[in-house]
Formats: C-alpha cells, sequence, structure tokens
C-alpha cells in the first residue's frame, strides 16, 4: 500500500532590528505569549532568543500545507512588527556575532547548553524541516534508505546562507559546516531494518550518551514523535513558494520510490561517502553548478539533474496535487535561490561604491522584503 504521506513543516526564523538591521538580542516576553495566544503550539522559542519557530499541522496535501504555512508566517511577521521586529527567513543572519546572542531560559535548552558547549552556543543558524508520514515502520527505514540520495538536490534549491559573521563564506549554504559540529548529523547510515536501526538506538541510550532519539540530528530521520520520515537537510527558504516547492518535491520523491517499490524494483543504494560528496557540492555551489550522476559516474549540470527529477516524479507529483509546486524547481534555477540573490545584492552595493556594512545592510533589507513577499496582509 502507498503511504499517507501527508505533509507536515516546521521553519525557524530570525528577528531583525529595523534600525541597526541586527538581531534583536532580547526580544519582549509579550511578544511570544501573544504569538502564543494567536498560534498555541504552533509556535515555540528555540534555543537562542533571536530566533522562533513554527510548524504546521499534518496536513493532508500541498494546498492545506500552503494554507497553513501563509497563516504561520504571516500572524508571526505581524506580531513581530506589533514590537518593533522585522521577521527574516534565511538560514545564517550576513553580519550578527553568535557570541553576542542569548539562549532562551528554559531546562530544556539549559540542558543542551550543559551537555553541547559552545557547539550549541553557535548554532546562529535556522533550517527547514518536512515531515512526510509513513506508517509502517519497516517503510520507514526502506524509504529513508533510498531518499538519502536525493537529499543533496533539495538542499541545493533551498540555500540562503552564504555569509557568517560578516564574511562571505564562498558558498551557497555555509549552515551546514556550523550544524556540523554537533554530535550524530550528516546524511544517516544505511538500515538493514526498523529493528537495526532500534537496536542502534538503544546503544547509545544505553551508553549513556543521548536520552532518545530526539538526540539525532541527521539530514534525515524517523521522526522520534510521529509516524514519520523527517527531512531535516535544507535551509529555510526565504520565499514561501519555494519552501512549498522543496516539501512537494520531497513527499513526490518518496512516492515515487513507494511506487516503484511494487514493482519490486528500488532506487539503488550507494555508499554514504558517495552521498556525502554530493552533500558538499550543495553547500559550496547550491543550484549554480554541477553534481555527480551517481550511476553515469560523472558529474552533470544541476539544472539537468532536477529536470530529470521533475519528469522522474510528475506522475507522483500529479497524483498528490502538487504537480504546480514540483515544476517551481524550474523557477528556482532560473531565478536562483535566496543565497543567490544575497550574493548578488552584495555585490551590486558593493559596486556602487557601499563599504561591506552598508552592502549587508542591503542584504538584510532583501530578506525581510522576500519573506513577507508571497503573503497577503504583510506589512
Amino acid at each position: 500500500m502507498t503511504p499517507a504521506l501527508t505533509l507536515g513543516i516546521e521553519e525557524e526564523y530570525l528577528l531583525v532590528d529595523p534600525d541597526t538591521r541586527d538581531l534583536v538580542q532580547e526580544p519582549s516576553p509579550d511578544f511570544m505569549r501573544d504569538c502564543k495566544s494567536r498560534l498555541g503550539e504552533r509556535v515555540t522559542p528555540e534555543f537562542l532568543k533571536c530566533q522562533i519557530e513554527i510548524g504546521t499541522p499534518v496536513c493532508a496535501d500541498i494546498t492545506e500545507a500552503r494554507h497553513h504555512l501563509t497563516a504561520l508566517r504571516s500572524v508571526i511577521i505581524n506580531t513581530a512588527d506589533k514590537y518593533g521586529m522585522k521577521l527574516m527567513a534565511a538560514s545564517t543572519h550576513p553580519f550578527a556575532q553568535w557570541g553576542r546572542q542569548k539562549h532562551t531560559a528554559a531546562p530544556r535548552y539549559d540542558l543542551l547548553d550543559q551537555d553541547m558547549g559552545g557547539a550549541i552556543r553557535r548554532m546562529l543558524i535556522c533550517g527547514m524541516h518536512v515531515h512526510a508520514g509513513i506508517e509502517d515502520t519497516g517503510d520507514r527505514i526502506d524509504l529513508m534508505n533510498q531518499a538519502r540520495y536525493f537529499l543533496p538536490h533539495l538542499l541545493a534549491l533551498s540555500t540562503s546562507s552564504p555569509f557568517w559573521g560578516g564574511h562571505d563564506m564562498a558558498m551557497k549554504c555555509s549552515r551546514l559546516g556550523i550544524f556540523d559540529s554537533m554530535p550524530r548529523t550528516g546524511i544517516p547510515d544505511r538500515y538493514e531494518s526498523w529493528t537495526d536501526y532500534e537496536t542502534m538506538i538503544e546503544r547509545f541510550i544505553s551508553a549513556g550518551v543521548m536520552e532518545d532519539a530526539t538526540k539525532l540530528w541527521w539530514d534525515m530521520r524517523p521522526s522520534a514523535r510521529f509516524p514519520t520520515v523527517e527531512m531535516r537537510i535544507t535551509d529555510v527558504c526565504t520565499r514561501l513558494e519555494d519552501a512549498l516547492c522543496i516539501a512537494a518535491l520531497y513527499q513526490s520523491i518518496l512516492r515515487m520510490l513507494s511506487r516503484i517499490k511494487q514493482r519490486n524494483l528500488r532506487w539503488r543504494i550507494y555508499p554514504r561517502i558517495m552521498l556525502e560528496e554530493n552533500r558538499w557540492r550543495a553547500q559550496r555551489y547550491g543550484c549554480t553548478n554541477s553534481m555527480i550522476d551517481l550511476g553515469r559516474g560523472e558529474c552533470v549540470p544541476f539544472a539537468s539533474l532536477i529536470e530529470e527529477i521533475v519528469e522522474m516524479v510528475t506522475e507522483d507529483a500529479t497524483a498528490l496535487g502538487c504537480l504546480k509546486e514540483v515544476q517551481h524547481a524550474r523557477t528556482i534555477l532560473k531565478r536562483g535561490t535566496s543565497a543567490c540573490r544575497q550574493v548578488d545584492t552584495f555585490a551590486a552595493a558593493k559596486a556602487a561604491g557601499a563599504d561591506d556594512p552598508e552592502a549587508f545592510i542591503q542584504v538584510v533589507d532583501l530578506l525581510i522584503s522576500e519573506t513577507a513577499a508571497d503573503l497577503p496582509n504583510a506589512p
């Protein structure tokens, strides 16, 4: 049977001072209370006070996900504006310094700080996670094993972190380089079965290095709380339409893998080191260069690979009602990801005579504007 492939999307945002364009170190406590009064458990604080996280409810399809994600972004933007702040959907802030940020006072975050030290304090980064409903535990492991191949492609379409601490990192995604200082990150290994996976979890817990499976921070994992496989590799997308594209593409890839499984076919499983090489190329170049086509054993322009994937999942996207969102990948390739536009904005400002601080302010203004661009009633 085909899994339900329901959707849930989580996004993390940054709170910006509209005067300095730096991050807000101490948001008013009333801001979070106001957000929660409007959104309930759909909104939560993050480890750092300058961040906020939202999560949609379980959505039957991309249309429902669009409705909820639009509403959540709109409410947070308007509430932030009420408290004199702006919202920015990007995986790094162009020039903010992580050492100046303060972590949220809560037992969970205090424990993380105690356990992880400087690794967690440096997490001035935001991501997007997409849950896809897969009821059968065996299917969760099997589809995760196969879908790992496509993780670098999804990352490349999402990149929004070219700058870090006032430096051009010459990378479209600097977020993962920071995140990988945490334990238990990266593309997961292949597991033979759900039992094989659970045995690994139990050994970690018995060894006392983690409390439960929520402390696995892989690029993709079986959720510890829901009957889903959670894709976690992507940067948060500045534009809403890009986020919906990636969620729809992930959902369609899983359906395609499930469909061919019913015909006793499967995607070839490649060594993790080969998948990690494409992950690095996605971090370095985003959608602007090439990736290894592991079947052919050669580098191929990324645009060609995405076109092949879009064509491959067209039947599945049609069945899921998300073909328009999947085909939006072509628009992302044409106009570039958020990272591409940030780099171009910075370069144009510099060419016009701006110094680095002035150029970075223009990048922040771009990000604030684009975060609200596809939303009704945003200030």
